[in-house]
């Protein structure tokens, strides 16, 4: 049984969620010229690549390439070029660093500690983050409150100290996120036909059982509290009122 047959589920709401999707990014791309989309190569990211395209506005794409991914999500990289006739972006960790962090601590240093865990995420994820992002006044992601309770509360827009986070996938529940993918035929990564909800690096992305949260096969060893790396952690005082309010004021 693939994801689709098992999640496709839409809310009754699914059409104005779709549509407000897209005139959220419509509304920040009139206002920034420089956006760029943060693509894990997940099934939400899949998504907000095609709302992109559908919304008709102009911004990057690119992925963090850590080193560490599965062959089935890098498979996704050219699939995604050939659909939309756009390049992807990849960002890699500077060899140096990570040979230096691996000779200290290990391959499997992520299981040591949540420290040696973060320090890992930091060499791979982070520091190529900051590259990705040099010179973009926004960058877009498919968060979704539904993900984690560290995500329940997450803002369309949230301010950060030189650009703003748009997250048109906020509101979409799972099953709306697979109704979108069956009613527009998306292409999405192979592992989540084999229970991985959320992907990440390899050895710390594991399937899920029946009734597990949709993170619960990320870094499964640590307390539900732990479970980001860095990414998309933001302080509650810097989530913006609704877009729609913002550009009224």
């Amino acid at each position: 049984m693939s994801a689709i047959d098992l999640y496709n589920r839409p809310s009754p709401d699914f059409d104005a969620k779709v549509a407000a999707s897209i005139a959220l990014l419509q509304r920040v791309a009139a206002e920034k010229s420089a956006l760029t989309q943060a693509s894990s190569l997940g099934v939400e990211d899949m998504v907000v690549t095609h709302l992109i395209h559908l919304a008709g506005i102009q911004t990057g794409i690119f992925v963090l390439e850590t080193g560490k991914l599965h062959a089935e999500t890098l498979a996704m990289i050219p699939k995604i070029e050939s659909r939309y006739a756009h390049s992807v972006e990849v960002f890699r960790p500077k060899n140096e660093a990570v040979i230096k962090f691996v000779r200290q601590n290990g391959e499997e240093a992520m299981f040591e500690s949540i420290e040696l865990r973060k320090g890992c995420c930091d060499v791979r994820k982070m520091e190529p983050l900051k590259r990705a992002l040099t010179g973009k006044d926004g960058w877009i992601t498919g968060l979704r409150r539904e993900q984690s309770n560290a995500r329940a509360e997450v803002a369309d827009i949230v301010q950060e100290a030189e650009r703003i986070k748009i997250s048109p996938l906020v509101e979409w529940t799972l099953g709306d996120v697979w109704h979108f993918v069956a009613q527009h035929k998306l292409d999405y990564n192979a592992l989540h036909d084999q229970f991985f909800p959320s992907i990440g690096c390899a050895p710390c992305t594991r399937a899920i059982a029946v009734g597990e949260d949709f993170r619960a096969g990320r870094w499964w060893w640590e307390n539900e509290s732990a479970k980001e790396c860095g990414l998309h952690a933001q302080p509650a005082s810097s989530q913006l009122p609704p877009f729609e309010e913002k550009v009224s004021a």
